[in-house]
């Protein structure tokens, strides 16, 4: 239990970042973060993703009009992770897909890693996918499952965290 204060603390300060300083991101920074990421555990250990990072202003330009937010605008970096479905695990029983859910660990585990780096990221689902396909030339089996924007966060709005407490969350035995 000696490293859990440390893992309990970055899990309270990691947050929706949606206000960047106009900071750049080094890229051994983004290569760092990405690599703690790929050891995210996926079902049978398929690791049906891929992240695509923007940081170019052209290429940035096109990931804004596919989310029109002034603060999203800010970011000077972000990152898009695919879900790759035929990649991903199938559960035989009933065939569902956890390509999804793998890719949402991953960038849990991304989002994590950015804030152990002193980085601001929010996950961003609600965007126009099919002109995020379009501006990024993804192949059909590609599926855009959240874009990462990620910066320096201005510490002078971090909001405050509002959870549930754990009685309300956790059950011993049936439901």
């Amino acid at each position: 239990m000696e490293s859990y204060p440390s893992f309990y603390n970055l899990s309270e300060q990691r947050y929706s970042c949606r206000k960047f300083t106009n900071a750049p991101v080094g890229r051994d920074l983004i290569i760092a973060a990405m690599d703690a990421t790929r050891l995210a555990p996926s079902a049978c250990n398929k690791q049906p993703w891929k992240f695509l990072v923007i940081d170019t202003p052209e290429l940035r330009s096109e990931i804004q009009k596919c989310y029109p937010r002034d603060w999203f605008n800010e970011a000077p970096v972000y990152i898009v992770a695919l879900g790759l479905h035929d990649e991903g695990w199938h559960r035989a029983c009933d065939g569902k897909d956890h390509t999804d859910i793998d890719t949402a660990i991953a960038v849990e585990h991304l989002c994590l890693a950015l804030a152990s780096l002193k980085l601001g990221s929010c996950w961003v689902c609600n965007f126009d996918p099919d002109a995020l396909r379009k501006s990024l030339s993804l192949p059909a089996d590609a599926e855009p499952v959240a874009i990462i924007p990620v910066g320096y966060p201005d510490i002078d709005t971090t909001p405050e965290k509002n959870r549930k407490p754990l009685d309300e969350i956790l059950q011993w035995g049936a439901y």
